[in-house]
């Protein structure tokens, strides 16, 4: 009898340890109905925070990844040297990064020739011609960034150049007042404006960093392709080298610096008549014949019609 009351003791208490496990695994209609509620707000709070999320992070910067995915395929492995290049020559604008270029050319491949056929369209032009100016704008789109990093580079250049000359004096002046070379650099850094300005104040940084001198002055004559300027760094470098007196280097470069800057504004100036001559031909002399010749062709039609 004990034996028998102790197993039917064991069943019960397996009984309820059973129900007890279904009843937490397998919940009353009550708390299903809570957790479907709770996973429904779940859900909700979910959307919300998508929708919350700015315009830029939801569809352009997905966008801008695929695009860069891209770029980076149809783009070599050295394409992002030559890229990070320019954008030095460039003066490393400001939010322009490889990346961005990469992604740039192909959304702008992509954008520019939908929006010229889409207005092409609506003008009516055929399809060979849209066909046309299709491709030509996903050229120029794909392109245009390049464009952009060259003429910001030139334009940068010709800052240097008219610059440079100026900057070099007042280093000039500020080593010969008894300043060190750092001083001086920051000197100038200070008390002008321009990329000369700003490439002082990277070396300056780019020494306080631990970088030696020389090497920042390389660096930044890496950073540039304005022979003037790659002239003075293999200047400075040397006669940090050789131990050359500073002053007495920088006051030859200055006036050899301010020759060529002579040089520079006289080339350009005898180029004036050649560049001046195109627009001069098509649309100056169209007028003026018009202006000179109009009359007289108008009285001959006259003659002619009277007689």
């Amino acid at each position: 009898m004990m034996l028998l009351l102790l197993a039917f003791l064991l069943l019960l208490a397996a009984i309820a340890t059973i129900g007890a496990a279904l009843a937490k695994e397998a919940p009353d209609g009550l708390a299903r109905a809570l957790q479907a509620l709770e996973q429904s707000g779940q859900a909700g709070r979910e959307i919300a925070q998508e929708a919350d999320r700015p315009f830029t992070e939801r569809v352009l910067a997905p966008f801008q990844a695929r695009a860069l995915s891209l770029g980076r395929r149809m783009t070599g492995a050295d394409k992002a040297d030559r890229i990070r290049q320019r954008l030095d020559f460039a003066g490393n604008p400001r939010g322009w990064t490889v990346d961005r270029v990469l992604s740039m050319k192909v959304i702008c491949a992509v954008a520019l020739p939908v929006v010229v056929v889409a207005y092409g369209a609506l003008l009516g032009g055929s399809f060979t011609v849209l066909l046309v100016i299709a491709l030509a704008s996903a050229a120029l789109g794909f392109f245009g960034p390049d464009l952009y990093l060259y003429n910001k580079a030139s334009h940068r250049a010709d800052q240097i150049k008219r610059s440079l000359a100026d900057a070099v004096d007042l280093l000039t002046i500020s080593v010969e007042a008894g300043l060190g070379f750092d001083a001086a650099l920051q000197q100038v850094a200070r008390n002008t404006t321009g990329p000369v300005a700003e490439e002082f104040s990277r070396v300056l940084r780019e020494m306080q960093l631990g970088m030696s001198r020389s090497e920042a002055l390389k660096s930044m004559g890496g950073r540039s392709n304005v022979d003037d300027l790659n002239t003075f760094v293999g200047s400075m470098v040397q006669a940090d080298a050789f131990g050359i007196p500073i002053a007495q280097v920088l006051r030859v470069q200055s006036n050899e610096i301010r020759v060529k800057r002579r040089q520079y504004a006289e080339e350009k100036a005898q180029q004036v008549p050649v560049k001046i001559m195109v627009p001069l031909i098509l649309f100056i002399l169209p007028c003026l014949f018009i202006v000179v010749m109009g009359p007289a062709v108008l009285n001959a039609i006259d003659a002619f019609n009277n007689k």
